[in-house]
């Protein structure tokens, strides 16, 4: 079907109408809110104790986040893209299930789960290892929103690769893992690190899953997202501003990573 040249334009108008309503318009207002005072006064609210507390939370949750990710997740899409088993569908609904379930619910899970009254409860009764209301429960939180990632961008790696670079190794002689880390590895690169990007802005930006199994404590269990919300409710509307442009921007460093690894790997492709 060949769309004349007014429906064609309109289109086009109509899709930038779209975004810049949804996107553009409510980013740039909080740009201007935040910036409009001075860039003295950005930097001394995302300089406060509580900001750089919150900062390196988050920060701390990615470098735990994101090595088990990459540890549990390589070898879940290795056993997906090169078995074939009784129950594969029904592994991969679950892998899928952070997509499909809200973030809250998943916090309320936790919680039946790991609290105190909780299926497991007994090891913060018994053991006396706290883990709802505190720190390893937001990494529990992080963990379950950003299980897919790495699985599923390194998945359609491993079924285009095929095995017969692995086979042959093997046949030479090589261990399993002299063969991954010389041909599995290298081949990828690629998925494995696009994969690790998106965990990385999803662990920063998740708020519902957190928010209900943090304490939600200024400078003690406050992760970006959760300041945001807290200088809100708390009237400091500015200092959720400032916060939030600075989420922005490293969503935008985020953003640079993925356009230059799209760019690479259809290079890398051709």
């Amino acid at each position: 079907m060949t769309l004349s040249p007014v429906v064609k334009y309109l289109l086009r108008y109509l899709a930038l109408a779209y975004v810049g309503i949804l996107v553009v318009v409510p980013v740039a207002l909080i740009l201007w809110r935040t910036f409009a005072p001075g860039l003295g006064e950005f930097f001394a609210s995302i300089t406060t104790p509580a900001a750089i507390s919150a900062l390196e939370l988050s920060l701390l949750v990615v470098a735990i986040v994101v090595p088990l990710n990459v540890l549990f997740g390589v070898p879940t899409a290795l056993v997906l893209a090169r078995n074939k088993f009784r129950g594969k569908s029904v592994l991969q609904a679950i892998i899928d299930l952070p997509f499909a379930v809200s973030p809250v619910v998943v916090g309320v899970a936790l919680i039946l789960l790991w609290g105190s009254a909780g299926l497991l409860g007994f090891v913060e009764t018994d053991l006396g290892f706290k883990i709802i209301f505190s720190f390893p429960g937001i990494v529990l939180a992080s963990i379950f929103v950003t299980v897919p990632f790495v699985i599923r961008e390194v998945e359609p790696v491993l079924h285009e690769l095929g095995t017969d670079q692995e086979e042959a190794s093997a046949t030479l002689g090589a261990q399993w893992w002299q063969t991954f880390w010389r041909i599995t590895l290298p081949s990828i690169r690629w998925g494995l690190t696009y994969g690790i990007v998106l965990t990385i802005a999803r662990t920063l930006g998740e708020y519902g899953a957190v928010i209900m199994v943090s304490s939600n404590l200024p400078g003690q269990s406050q992760t970006m997202t959760l300041l945001v919300s807290d200088r809100y409710l708390r009237g400091n509307e500015y200092g959720a501003y400032a916060v939030s442009t600075l989420l922005m921007g490293v969503a935008v460093l985020v953003l640079i990573v993925q356009v230059i690894l799209d760019a690479r790997r259809a290079r890398a492709a051709k």
